[in-house]
């Protein structure tokens, strides 16, 4: 019986490798903050993640508490911010989104349900400086009974 010849077989296992290292996206953002995500019906899914701009409201976690306070915060990325750094923060992301993806850009809004809407509504209104006018808030499904 002829011997099989594994010479190639390195230069596929390292050429697929290398695709899904290209392909794959990891997780950008260490979420900083608690949240409890309100109930919702007539949820959808997001189409197209890498359109999405997420801003998280909330008290900080456990670990930042002593630094940070347990007041509501807004989280940008892996910072905290302050809500006139919104705008300025989603007119830089958009700007390093693809052309295709900037035309259909979204924000996330994920904030605990218990925040308070005076700074949903300044958040909002920074949104509409930067002409972020496209908003979703994220929810969890609630319970069919």
């Amino acid at each position: 019986m002829p011997e099989l010849n594994t010479s190639s077989l390195p230069d596929l296992i390292f050429s697929i490798l290398f695709f899904f290292m290209i392909v794959t996206s990891m997780r950008e953002e260490e979420v900083k903050i608690e949240f409890k995500l309100p109930k919702g019906t007539g949820l959808s899914k997001i189409e197209r993640k890498t359109a999405v701009v997420n801003i998280h409201i909330g008290s900080p976690s456990k670990q930042y508490v002593s630094q940070f306070g347990t007041s509501t915060r807004v989280q940008l990325n892996d910072r905290f911010a302050n809500v006139k750094d919104v705008a300025p923060f989603v007119i830089n992301e958009r700007s390093l989104m693809r052309q295709a993806d900037q035309a259909i850009m979204k924000v996330a809004l994920k904030a605990d349900q218990n925040v308070q809407m005076g700074i949903m509504t300044d958040v909002k209104m920074e949104l509409r400086h930067a002409r972020a006018l496209s908003i979703m808030y994220s929810a969890e499904e609630r319970n069919k009974q």
